[in-house]
């Protein structure tokens, strides 16, 4: 593994980004970013209230800013499920780490998600939890160096799951 790089944790909302991604940076010796966070920081605002505020499409533009302005060496980055969405930031996120996908079933999604709005979930009207997974899948496939299984087992089996592929 590169030594520079970072490693950029994908995946929708539930699928273990943040709980996984500080056990990894622990286990690795790397800094830890959450990027859902810095954008609260930044904008200085709850995400809910940054999607009530601006929209879908505001949360968007701001997200892309974000994530594509991140500057990190030998830290694990968990950014929101949604930036799939925003090309700028995953291409940039792309060459500054290695990405994961951490791949998750729709029905261990479903056990595993509570309340979608709390969490700052970008639905769009009328869209279900089945219809945002089957529209961002494909562009997780589409931007992951390695796919990670974690729909089986617990946090130390998804760990090592993904400690194994980074080998």
């Amino acid at each position: 593994m590169n030594e520079k790089k970072n490693i950029v944790l994908t995946g929708m909302p539930g699928a273990g980004k943040s709980t996984l991604g500080v056990v990894l940076a622990k286990v690795l010796g790397y800094e830890f970013l959450d990027t859902d966070l810095l954008i609260q920081k930044q904008e200085k605002r709850r995400l809910f209230q940054i999607i009530d505020e601006e929209g879908a499409e505001g949360f968007q533009a701001i997200e892309n800013r974000v994530n594509a302005s991140v500057n990190a060496e030998q830290t694990v980055i968990a950014p929101g499920g949604s930036v799939v969405y925003c090309e700028e930031a995953m291409k940039h996120l792309k060459s500054i780490g290695i990405v994961v996908y951490l791949r998750l079933s729709l029905e261990s999604l479903s056990k595993r998600l509570g309340n979608l709005k709390g969490r700052g979930v970008l639905l769009k009207e009328g869209q279900t939890l089945k219809d945002l997974y089957e529209e961002r899948v494909p562009l997780y496939e589409k931007y992951a160096d390695i796919t990670a299984d974690v729909d089986q087992g617990d946090l130390e089996e998804s760990l090592q799951t993904v400690l194994d592929l980074l080998k």
